[in-house]
């Protein structure tokens, strides 16, 4: 019955349990409802096998009785029978409460039974309501830590990202959160039930017979015993399903999202093999855990039984010698039988608690992350900008032991196309993604018409900067809206132009929905250049003051390539525009190139005057167009 979730186990148990609690604060008028119902609930299960034991002494009274003659008290019967030699019989009706000749009085019977029905309808009722406004606070405590999440995922700067890996995240924001509400839906309602039906039957237990339920509690530390070695095990099996489930969701994502590649290098057999590994190692982990979690039920019952046969035993003997009534001694039993299950759903909502616990830590710890700085907001840029960028001694390294950028300075003048260019890990992207504020800066500042970005917000900042990314994102919808994302304010006729200056209207009509296309999940409807030439329209139609291409014309083929490059042209006109890209035949007509190396601007100048110089421009040009460069250069 429990076991089924894999636990994971908390690094810091009960500081992130209590701040778990501490998300329902907003909703403690609700949670003292669920209480009071629960315990209302609990009292009157509890109570109720001790009137049915009442109900039972009525039939074996009164059938006992009705064999009696009529017209005797009970202690004549009694004296009567104790001068007949028969003691033992006679001690056990001396423990009773009878009326010699009446037999068995069903208005009182019927009495009992009604109120016990009564008892166990009304409690039912109140674990029905309570699962019912529970669930209701649960769904709106999750929902509003999906927002909170959802929210920080917006104030994380991109570093974060760029550090952890997507499925890990995406199981945190997802698994970890479903994880929390199953426990607080399920093990917060359930644990204090249980809780409270054990400490309600022991009340009980003593009540009855005090020497029986020593006899009860006699089992307890066995079962605890044995339930905390299996619960230790199990946790250990528990935490080995979870890291190979990890490491098989991260296998399979990474196959399918390689999928073509895998194809090309015929690696589907390496994969498959590394899945039925990974899968194996799964499959022994989850059996192993669910077999040995499994044997907590089956050990605790076997404790159970042995106490059960005790107990039958000395109650008989009990009742027997007149100590108990046989009501007393029935209730008693059942008592017995229903002590052990709240102890094994207490030990299996346990397990789930602890699962969630760890969930809820691994949320916590995305919301304490270090967000990005908080805007200052003191100045805006006017609506017509003239996109003059101005880079002062510039410092930056995504790690303090690894500098990147150092001492950086340069000035992009209105209106100029400034190209970036150099080997893989110079620092191009994050030249832009600086300018952008993805980034903050070590030291220095960069400035937009004299305007020190840091003293924009992002969104105004960003506003007036348009960027196309080399890999072309498209959302789930038609062409003609993932155009008009890039202004959603845009007419019809807006967007169709944006379109036409950038080539896409000229594919477009070649598909069966024209601008109504839908984009598939993946995006497969489209070509990687028809993806690209879309994104670029989007940038456009947002009509930026600063316009950053980032390798954007990498998927287009030679000949749409030109068609952008005339779009960009004209696009260019009193706007700046950095361009990054490693085919330099795409930046000849460039303004300036800067030429950057491990950090640092070694050349800048326009394509004519730095082939002059063959310096490191002339290298990397020559090295795509008139063969590979002497290494000794």
């Amino acid at each position: 019955m429990f076991g089924g979730t894999p636990a994971k186990k908390a690094k810091q148990f009960w500081p992130s349990a209590k701040r778990l609690l501490g998300l329902l604060r907003p909703e403690r008028a609700g949670i003292i409802v669920v209480l009071a119902m629960v315990l209302v609930a609990v009292v009157l299960n509890v109570v109720a096998p001790r009137v049915l034991g009442r109900a039972m002494d009525v039939i074996f009274s009164g059938v006992i009785g009705r064999d009696m003659p009529a017209g005797m008290t009970q202690e004549q019967v009694i004296a009567g029978l104790r001068a007949q030699g028969q003691d033992q019989f006679a001690d056990m009706l001396s423990g009773m409460t009878l009326v010699p000749g009446a037999g068995i009085d069903f208005l009182v019977l019927g009495r009992l039974i009604a109120i016990v029905l009564c008892m166990y309808l009304v409690a039912s009722l109140f674990m029905w309501l309570q699962g019912w406004v529970l669930n209701r606070i649960v769904m709106r405590v999750v929902a509003q830590l999906r927002m909170d999440v959802e929210a920080k995922i917006n104030r994380l700067p991109l570093n974060y990202f760029d550090t952890k890996q997507r499925g890990d995240v995406l199981s945190r924001v997802t698994n970890d959160v479903d994880n929390i509400q199953q426990a607080l839906q399920q093990a917060f309602a359930q644990l204090i039930m249980s809780v409270l039906t054990v400490l309600g039957i022991t009340v009980m237990m003593f009540a009855v017979s005090w020497q029986l339920a020593l006899i009860a509690l006699v089992a307890l530390p066995l079962a605890g015993v044995g339930a905390g070695m299996i619960g230790a095990r199990s946790q250990k099996l528990f935490a080995a399903q979870w890291k190979n489930t990890g490491g098989l969701n991260g296998q399979i994502e990474e196959a399918f999202s390689g999928h073509d590649l895998v194809r090309v290098f015929g690696r589907e057999a390496d994969v498959l093999k590394e899945f039925d590994e990974k899968n194996e190692a799964l499959y022994k982990a989850s059996f192993g855990a669910q077999f040995v979690s499994g044997m907590i039920m089956p050990v605790m019952n076997f404790v159970s039984y042995l106490s059960y046969v005790g107990i039958a035993v000395v109650g008989g003997l009990r009742v027997a010698s007149g100590a108990m009534t046989l009501g007393d001694a029935t209730a008693f039993i059942q008592y017995s039988r229903e002590f052990t299950q709240p102890l094994g759903q207490m030990a299996g909502m346990a397990n789930m608690l602890q699962s969630g616990v760890a969930s809820a830590e691994r949320v916590f710890e995305l919301l304490d992350e270090d967000e990005q700085l908080p805007d200052t907001a003191t100045k805006q840029l006017p609506a017509r900008m003239d996109g003059h960028v101005e880079f002062e001694h510039v410092t930056f390294s995504y790690t303090p032991d690894k500098p990147l950028i150092e001492d950086l300075s340069f000035a992009a003048r209105p209106g100029e196309t400034v190209a970036i260019v150099g080997p893989t890990g110079a620092g191009k992207t994050t030249l832009v993604n600086l300018v952008m504020r993805f980034y903050e800066l070590n030291a220095g500042r960069i400035t937009l018409d004299g305007v020190d970005i840091t003293e924009l917000s992002r969104a105004e900042l960003r506003s007036k900067v348009g960027m196309v990314l080399q890999d072309a994102w498209l959302f789930g919808g038609t062409i003609f809206e993932n155009i008009r994302y890039g202004n959603l304010a845009a007419t019809e006729e807006e967007v169709i132009a944006a379109a036409k200056a950038t080539y896409v209207d000229r594919f477009v009509h070649a598909l069966p929905e024209g601008y109504d296309t839908v984009i598939d999940e993946e995006g497969n409807n489209v070509s990687a250049g028809e993806k690209q030439l879309i994104t670029i329209a989007r940038a456009f139609l947002a009509n930026p003051a600063l316009l950053i291409l980032d390798e954007a014309t990498s998927s287009v083929d030679t000949r749409t390539e030109l068609l952008v490059q005339q779009a960009m042209a004209a696009l260019r006109t009193d706007r700046t525009s950095f361009v990054i890209a490693h085919r330099l035949s795409t930046i000849r007509d460039a303004d300036v190139i800067l030429v950057m190396d491990e950090g640092r601007i070694v050349e800048q100048g326009n394509h004519a005057r730095l082939l002059e110089a063959q310096g490191a421009y002339y290298r990397l040009y020559m090295s795509q167009f008139a063969g590979a460069a002497d290494p000794a250069s």
